[in-house]
């Protein structure tokens, strides 16, 4: 007599969902953050925050935008491979650093190409007024590793460029609701 499997056993596995590698591009204080964390809910997925990352490894040197461009490249350096090792381990993975220059999409795509798994970019467009009243709340919170001035945030809007459909990538794009808040 052969024995028999319990039901449960007899049933297939559920399979996991795909990696994805999410994406975030907007202006400061467009909400990419609040996005990210909001992405990063889903089962199997983990947040990497560059604000986190780049206030304790460089805490108190990144003053001007030499200093963040020169952090950032290092951090980005680091982290590819360990980005890399998450998706091929089966984790989705939010960066929440931002995606605002062909050059910084670049690296990103190079991870989830590497990698062999999807990808999102999700592009916040919000006009400059709502992220600068939204920058002047969140200085005034405390809660942000970086404080930035109105000044600031014209200096860093310079450098950036939307997404273009030559990119290639596939683009989300958000707008801000009545209310100001990011919507799909």
């Amino acid at each position: 007599m052969q024995p028999t499997r319990p039901a449960a056993a007899a049933q297939a596995p559920q399979a996991a969902a795909p990696a994805v590698l999410y994406m975030v591009c907007g202006k400061i204080g467009s909400g990419k953050s609040t996005l990210a964390r909001q992405l990063a809910a889903r089962p199997a997925t983990v947040r990497i925050s560059e604000d986190d990352w780049l206030s304790r490894l460089y805490p108190g040197e990144i003053r001007e935008v030499a200093d963040y461009a020169r952090c950032a490249a290092r951090l980005r350096d680091a982290m590819a491979s360990h980005i890399d090792a998450l998706l091929l381990a089966g984790m989705s993975v939010v960066l929440d650093f931002p995606a605002n220059t062909p050059a910084t999409r670049s690296w990103a795509r190079a991870i989830f190409e590497q990698s062999g798994v999807a990808h999102q970019l999700h592009y916040l467009d919000v006009p400059d007024a709502v992220c600068k009243a939204r920058l002047r709340t969140r200085n005034a919170s405390g809660t942000h590793p970086f404080e930035t001035t109105d000044a600031q945030f014209d200096a860093i809007t310079r450098y950036f460029v939307a997404p273009s459909a030559h990119e290639g990538f596939n683009v989300i794009r958000h707008v801000p609701s009545e209310a100001g808040a990011a919507a799909t």
